[in-house]
Order: C-alpha cells, then structure tokens, then sequence
C-alpha cells in the first residue's frame, strides 16, 4: 500500500527503516511525552517488524506507514488502526523526526491517512489520543478538524508524574464538511 500527498510518500516499512526510526527516536525532544529514557536498537528493530507483520494480516486491520520525503528519507510514521473487523471507527496514531517539525509534513500526511481512512475504508468515526501537554500534537489535531471529546485525568504515570490524555475525535461528515469547505 502507498499513498501520495505533494511532498510526501507514505509507503509499508521495510526492515532497513529501522535505522530512521531509531535517530529519531532517540531525540529528546520526541521522547519528551514518552516513559522511555532511551530507544534501544532491539527495541526500535521490533517497532518495526510490527508494522511489516501487520502487512500480511488478513483481514488487514492496521495501517502503519512510513512517511518518507522525495529523497527517500524516512522521517516518521502514521497509521489508522482498527480494533476489530466490523467496527466503523478507528484510532490515528502519528510521529515525526523532531528535526522535521513545523514543515506542515504532520499535516499533509494525517490528511491523506483521514483521507484513506474515510473513502477507502469507509469509517463512519477517526479518533486519536494526546498527551494534554503535547501542545504541537494537540494543534495538528485541531488543524485537521478534530474536535475534544474527552479528558482522561492522569492516566499515565511516567517520568515521575501522572499524565492526563486527551480524546480528539472526526466524524466522516465533519471530514466531508471541511473538504466542501476548502473547495469553495
């Protein structure tokens, strides 16, 4: 599977992605909202056979890509995952390098992932959680049209303290609004 935006491709892991992955989770800028200290080669290795596992599942449920720029660089990832076969909703998960911040490449990708989610896998609903201190997140988000539905009050314990995450969630109507929208 791949898709295409302007500046993007966002195509299925390859085992040497690894590598990419690593450097960029390594930063402690990305690992800023996580409970690891450190990424360790066998663990981002595992990170990313996930992901080739998840191609060969049928019923394919979970779409995990590698954002790569036209250089071939991989610079991220996002997905939309389901939980079960006959659901209409989904959760959509994303990470960039740090070093690739504010170039809009989070939004053109989650554009295209929603885009896929709505059209090709006719979800009805697109949720995604947030650490509520993850501002850049929280504004992508928004950007994109999601709307807060909830607050999970100290759901995480991590680095020495709780953490509240937020529930953002998009109806396919919603999406479909906005797309008229920017049309006009």
């Amino acid at each position: 599977m791949e898709l295409r935006t302007e500046r993007l491709r966002l195509r299925e892991f390859m085992a040497e992605d690894w590598r990419a992955v690593y450097a960029y989770q390594n930063d402690l800028r990305y690992l800023e909202f996580y409970a690891w200290e450190h990424r360790s080669e066998p663990a981002v290795k595992s990170f990313v056979q996930r992901f080739i596992d998840q191609q060969q599942e049928t019923p394919r449920l979970k779409f995990q890509l590698a954002i790569v720029l036209p250089n071939d660089k991989v610079i991220g990832n996002i997905g939309i995952r389901k939980r079960e076969l006959n659901v209409y909703h989904a959760e959509l998960g994303y990470e960039l390098d740090p070093r690739e911040w504010h170039n809009g490449y989070a939004a053109e990708a989650a554009a295209a992932m929603l885009k896929f989610a709505f059209e090709k896998l006719r979800l009805h609903r697109v949720m995604a959680r947030v650490n509520a201190h993850n501002h850049n997140s929280i504004r992508l988000l928004e950007k994109l049209g999601m709307r807060q539905e909830g607050r999970l009050r100290e759901e995480e314990f991590f680095k020495g303290r709780y953490w509240d995450t937020l529930v953002y969630g998009l109806l396919e109507e919603e999406w479909r609004w906005r797309i008229v929208q920017s049309e006009s």
